[in-house]
């Protein structure tokens, strides 16, 4: 099929950003406050801190991002061979993480020099195929963070970048769109809205009882399909 653009993609994240902040709307109403905070000066507050924390987790993305657009190399990665190789090699390395992984770290030990080297986890997903949430997460795992307190992180580093990469291409792809185009990225958000809900709500639950295998299983069966697609 045809590449649907970047206007679906920046429609289908503000679908996720909506689920993300609905579903931790206590630490992201504190997130939001913080920012309010260091505005006015206000900077040991725990939602100062929290704010400074994912700030610092946004920087590495913005600065990777910048570099694939102005080199052109954002169009040219996303192909069905990257996104293969992609999901079945980072679906491995999440797989390694979580089972090697400690699990002594919770969100109250997130701090300045984890937020940085999280942030450097997260400006990979800017490959396609690798996932925001998942190379995050592994991220997290590997730092020794719990499956839960290490996921919860990864959700709400979401909601920085997404508002940054929204912002930055969204105003690109809306003054390029039609009719047709802002009513498919509407359809596309809304459903992005609820499947994201639902998806927090039971990967949050499976957590408790469950590993990361059955993600890793799925990242890999779908990367070998589309390289065999791929090469065929």
């Amino acid at each position: 099929m045809e590449d649907q653009g970047q206007l679906i993609d920046v429609s289908v994240h503000i679908g996720t950003l909506g689920a993300v902040i609905l579903y931790f709307w206590t630490d992201s109403k504190l997130a939001f406050a913080g920012l309010a905070h260091l505005v006015t000066g206000r900077f040991k507050t725990p939602a100062a801190r929290l704010a400074t924390l994912l700030i610092l987790a946004t920087i590495p993305a913005v600065i990777f991002g910048l570099i694939l657009k102005i080199t052109g190399l954002s169009d040219q990665l996303r192909s069905i061979t990257v996104i293969g190789w992609t999901m079945l090699i980072f679906g491995i390395v999440l797989y390694i993480a979580d089972q090697k992984g400690a699990a002594t770290k919770t969100q109250s030990d997130w701090n300045t020099a984890d937020a940085i080297k999280l942030g450097l986890w997260q400006a990979i997903s800017l490959i396609p195929g690798t996932s925001r949430s998942g190379i995050s997460i592994t991220g997290a795992r590997a730092m020794g963070y719990t499956r839960a307190d290490g996921t919860k992180i990864a959700m709400l580093m979401s909601i920085p970048v997404i508002i940054s990469s929204g912002a930055f291409l969204g105003i690109e792809a809306i003054a390029t769109a039609d009719a047709a185009g802002i009513r498919d990225g509407a359809i596309a958000a809304v459903f992005a809205f609820l499947t994201a809900l639902l998806a927090l709500s039971l990967m949050m639950r499976l957590l408790r009882s469950v590993s990361f295998t059955p993600y890793v299983i799925y990242r890999v069966v779908l990367g070998i399909i589309l390289l065999g697609i791929a090469y065929s």
